[in-house]
C-alpha cells in the first residue's frame, strides 16, 4: 500500500507498505478488523502475525480480520539497509564485542565500530531516516484503517507496539476504537518526558532494567525448585542455583567457553541470557521450547561447553530497530558516557543491566533524528477505553510500565497477569484471553483490580 515518505509533503515521494491479512475464521461476516503490531521496534508484522496467529484467542480469530504490516523502514516496507547483504554486515561487525564490551580495549572497539556504522547508515539511507518515527507509523496505521473502510481503528499492540498504539490514540482520538496494549513501554520513558537531553540514562534503562533483574532471579529460583530433571541448570534449590549462575559468570570473565563450537564470552553470555528471557516464552508455547532452552544453554556452559560446526556468520538487521529508536527516543550523544552508565546500571540492577544500556549506545553515533516525533500529551479523550495488560515478571517491559500506561491514558483499565515472560500474548493465559475476547467483541472490560494467572509455569 502506498504512503507518503514525508506527511508534511504528501504529494512528493512515496513508499510502499507491506501488509498481511488473516480473514476471520468464523462463519458469517467479520465483526471488524483488528490491526496488530508485534513490537521491536522493528518487528515485521508480515512475518510475526503468521508465526503468532495461533496464540490469539479463538474467539478473536473467529470474529475479526487480523491485519498487520511491516512498519516503514522495516522488512519489506522501504527497509533501512546499511549493507549490501547479510554477509557484508557480518564482515563489518567481525571482531566487535558481542553483547557487552568488557574493559577499555573492547569498549573502544565497540564505540569506534558503531560510530562508523552510524555514518554508513546515514550515507546509504538518505532522507528515509528522518521519516521512520512512531508518529509516521501512526499516520500509516490511519491510512490502513481508511483502506479497509473502517471508521475506527481496533488495535492490538505488544511491547513497542503499545507505544505505537498510545501514539495513535492521542494523535487520532476520534478514530480510535478498542485497543489492547500488552507488555507496555511507558510513553514518558520512551520520550524522556519530552526532554531531548538524555544524560546519565538510556532508553532501555528508563523503561526498566529492574524487570530483567527480577525475572532473572525468578528464572533461577524456579529452576532451582524444579530440580535437574525438569530444569537442566538446577543445583537442587534456589540459593544453590543462583550461586551456580554467579560462579559461571566468574568463569566466563576469565575465559570464553565454547557452545557448539562458538566461543561464548562473558559479554555474549549475559546478552544471550537477557535476550532469551525476552524473546523466549517462559513456558512452551506455539513451538517455542520455553525457558528450558535457556537452562540447557547455561548447563552446557557450566559443564565446559560443547563442540560443533560453529555458528555461521550472520547479521540480524539491527539497523531497522535502531532507525526507529535512535531517531525517536533520546539517548546520550557522547559514546563514552555509556561506560559509567553501564557500570552504575550493573551495581544497581545486576549482571544483565549493562547489556540493556550498551544496546542503546549505537544511538550516540546514529545522529539522524526523526523530523516528526510525538511526545505527548497522552491523555486525550477518546470514545473507547483501552485494555492495558502487564505480566508481573516481564524482563523487558516491567509491570510498572503497564501501571504508568493505564494511568497516563484517558479511560484505561489495567489487567495484571501473575506470571513470567515478555507479554501475555506470548505467554498464554486463558483468563487473559477471555478478558481480551470480551473486550474486543462486546467492549466489556474486566473489573478494576482484576488479576489473571498463566496457564502453566516454567519447567512444568
Amino acid at each position: 500500500m502506498p504512503a507518503p515518505l514525508d506527511y508534511a509533503h504528501p504529494g512528493a515521494a512515496t513508499i510502499d507498505l507491506a501488509v498481511i491479512r488473516h480473514r476471520a475464521q468464523g462463519a458469517g461476516r467479520a465483526l471488524g478488523t483488528v490491526f496488530f503490531n508485534p513490537g521491536g521496534p522493528g518487528g515485521p508484522g508480515t512475518q510475526d502475525l503468521p508465526a503468532w496467529y495461533s496464540l490469539f484467542p479463538a474467539g478473536v480469530r473467529e470474529r475479526f480480520d487480523l491485519v498487520s504490516w511491516d512498519p516503514r523502514g522495516v522488512g519489506e516496507s522501504a527497509p533501512v539497509r546499511c549493507f549490501d547483504d547479510d554477509a557484508h554486515g557480518a564482515a563489518f561487525f567481525a571482531g566487535t564485542p558481542v553483547g557487552v564490551p568488557v574493559g577499555g580495549r573492547e569498549q573502544n572497539r565497540w564505540i569506534t565500530t558503531y560510530e562508523k556504522f552510524g555514518a554508513l547508515c546515514r550515507q546509504r539511507n538518505g532522507a528515509l531516516l528522518k521519516h521512520v518515527s512512531t508518529a509516521d507509523s501512526a499516520r500509516d496505521l490511519d491510512r490502513l484503517r481508511a483502506a479497509v473502510g473502517r471508521a475506527r481503528t481496533h488495535y492490538w499492540g505488544v511491547s513497542y507496539g503499545t507505544l505505537l498504539g498510545a501514539t495513535y490514540r492521542n494523535m487520532f482520538p476520534d478514530r480510535t476504537g478498542r485497543m489492547i496494549l500488552d507488555g507496555n513501554v511507558s510513553p514518558t520513558a520512551w520520550t524522556n518526558n519530552g526532554d531531548d537531553r538524555a544524560r546519565g540514562t538510556t532508553t532501555g534503562l528508563r523503561i526498566g532494567a529492574d524487570g530483567a533483574q527480577a525475572t532473572l532471579r525468578a528464572f533461577l529460583d524456579l529452576c532451582g525448585t524444579a530440580g535437574p530433571a525438569k530444569c537442566p541448570f538446577s543445583a537442587g534449590n534456589p540459593e544453590a542455583t543462583r550461586k551456580k549462575f554467579t560462579s559461571l559468570l566468574t568463569r566466563l570473565k576469565k575465559a570464553p567457553i565454547p557452545y557448539q563450537g562458538t566461543p561464548i564470552t562473558y559479554g555474549a553470555a549475559v546478552s544471550s541470557v537477557a535476550g532469551l528471557l525476552d524473546v523466549m516464552p517462559a513456558q512452551p508455547a506455539a513451538g517455542f521450547p520455553g525457558w528450558s532452552f535457556l537452562a540447557g544453554f547455561l548447563q552446557t556452559l557450566a559443564r565446559g561447553g560443547s563442540d560443533g560446526p560453529g555458528s555461521p556468520a550472520g547479521y540480524d538487521l539491527r539497523e531497522q530497530g535502531y532507525a526507529i529508536e535512535c531517531g525517536d527516543s533520546p539517548n546520550p550523544d557522547d559514546p563514552r558516557a555509556f561506560i559509567p552508565i553501564g557500570n552504575r546500571a550493573q551495581r544497581r540492577y545486576g549482571p544483565l543491566a549493562p547489556t540493556i544500556s550498551w544496546a542503546d549506545e549505537p544511538c550516540a553515533g546514529w545522529k539522524a533524528t526523526a523530523t516528526d516525533r510525538y511526545t505527548g500529551p497522552w491523555n486525550r479523550p477518546t470514545g473507547t477505553p483501552a485494555l492495558v495488560i502487564g505480566n508481573t515478571f516481564d524482563p523487558s517491559t516491567p509491570h510498572h510500565n503497564s501501571v504508568t500506561m493505564a494511568r497516563l491514558l484517558d479511560r484505561a483499565r489495567l489487567l495484571t497477569v501473575n506470571g513470567y515472560g515478555h507479554t501475555a500474548l506470548l505467554n498464554p493465559s486463558t483468563c487473559a484471553g477471555r478478558a481480551e475476547t470480551a473486550y474486543l467483541i462486546n467492549a466489556t472490560l474486566p473489573p478494576p483490580g482484576t488479576t489473571c494467572t498463566q496457564d502453566s509455569k516454567p519447567f512444568p
